[in-house]
């Protein structure tokens, strides 16, 4: 099979012949008819996460956002069979640890992050093999095409898990979306589907653009501001004084600080974006004043598998439509350089390998 694999940091992905995974006992094997393209892969590409020792080595297939049919199967594996149209989120976990048996299999105490290290290869080819095929695995629904599941991979699933499970965003919320990237522009259409008024914030106008298209119902570029670290102010006047829930989609010092002081008295902030070499994963905070006004900073991470059920009822209720963020399909040689551009905050939307 054709796979793409970080040879060096920042440096072109090699494109090669890899021979066929095989199933384990429990596992699958998926032929992959789309994979997204993520800003988590341009961190994994890129080098980040030594801070953290998360740097994902040299050597891997990246990719982690796929979308596929099943090949094969393990001896052991009930819910599965050859020809089943599935999703692959990339938190796999090992299902029987007890944060996988209370449905929370994405922080999984033996899990593994596919894509991202040695035991779990990506899927920026051609086949990727599933381990605990039965917990980990989604059926696709019949609605549901490869791109758009793709697109649901990543991005789209952590923002439902960051508005609907982690904190639980509801009509009449205000909601600010800082970065409108893929997960930044997920956000603002699930929140938007459930029923908040949400603000999106962005320096591209194109970005916000596309923010308004997807449910944003107000749009802020900090370079359009009349001073420089105005974004909470104008977020707390665009919501009479702060902000229900605010998420920081990009995970840079600034939209982390800027998300956290946008919010009104017992707010929450919502951490999605991974940080920089420039922040190597610490950024400082006003905790006097989050303590002074009870606010809560939390936490989110992918979403367990079992939480599939419930965003694609609310894709079906609400007729969202995760396919209309997908701006762009890819061949996977075109992989490295939508990467790079990554380097610059180039594209909009989400960009789908479909050609292998």
């Amino acid at each position: 099979m054709r796979a793409a694999i970080l040879r060096e940091y920042g440096e072109p992905l090699a494109v090669r012949e890899l021979p066929d995974p095989e199933p384990a006992s429990d596992g699958a094997v998926v032929r992959v008819d789309a994979c997204g393209v993520c800003r988590s892969d341009w961190h994994a590409w890129s080098g980040h996460g030594e801070w953290a020792d998360d740097r994902v080595p040299r050597g891997q297939v990246l990719g982690h956002e796929p979308a596929g049919e099943v090949v094969a199967v393990g001896d052991e594996v009930d819910r599965f069979r050859s020809g089943d149209r599935v999703v692959v989120p990339f938190s796999l976990g090992d299902g029987t640890c007890p944060h996988c048996r209370r449905g929370a299999g994405n922080v999984c105490e033996d899990g593994r992050a596919l894509g991202f290290e040695a035991a779990a290869p990506g899927a920026f080819a051609e086949r990727v093999a599933v381990p605990a095929a039965d917990y980990n695995l989604v059926e696709r629904p019949e609605w549901l095409g490869a791109p758009a599941a793709a697109a649901l991979g990543c991005r789209y699933m952590t923002a439902y898990h960051a508005l609907a499970e982690r904190t639980t965003v509801g009509g009449g919320d205000a909601l600010a979306v800082h970065g409108c990237g893929g997960v930044g522009l997920s956000a603002v259409q699930i929140g938007a589907a459930l029923g908040a008024r949400v603000i999106a914030v962005d320096v591209d106008d194109a970005a916000l653009s596309l923010a308004r298209e997807l449910g944003a119902d107000e749009a802020v570029n900090p370079e359009s501001l009349p001073q420089e670290g105005s974004v909470p102010g104008r977020v707390r006047d665009l919501t009479d004084g702060g902000a229900d829930v605010s998420l920081d989609a990009l995970g840079v010092a600034e939209t982390c600080r800027n998300s956290v002081r946008s919010l009104r008295p017992r707010g929450t902030h919502v951490q999605v974006g991974l940080t920089t070499d420039a922040e190597r994963g610490e950024v400082s905070l006003p905790t006097d004043w989050m303590t002074r006004w009870e606010i809560s900073f939390l936490g989110s991470r992918g979403m367990p598998p079992t939480s599939y059920p419930d965003l694609f009822a609310l894709i079906e209720a609400t007729g969202i439509d995760p396919g209309g963020l997908v701006a762009r399909e890819l061949s996977l040689s075109a992989v490295s350089d939508r990467l790079a551009a990554m380097d610059e905050y180039e594209g909009r939307g989400v960009e789908v390998v479909t050609e292998f």
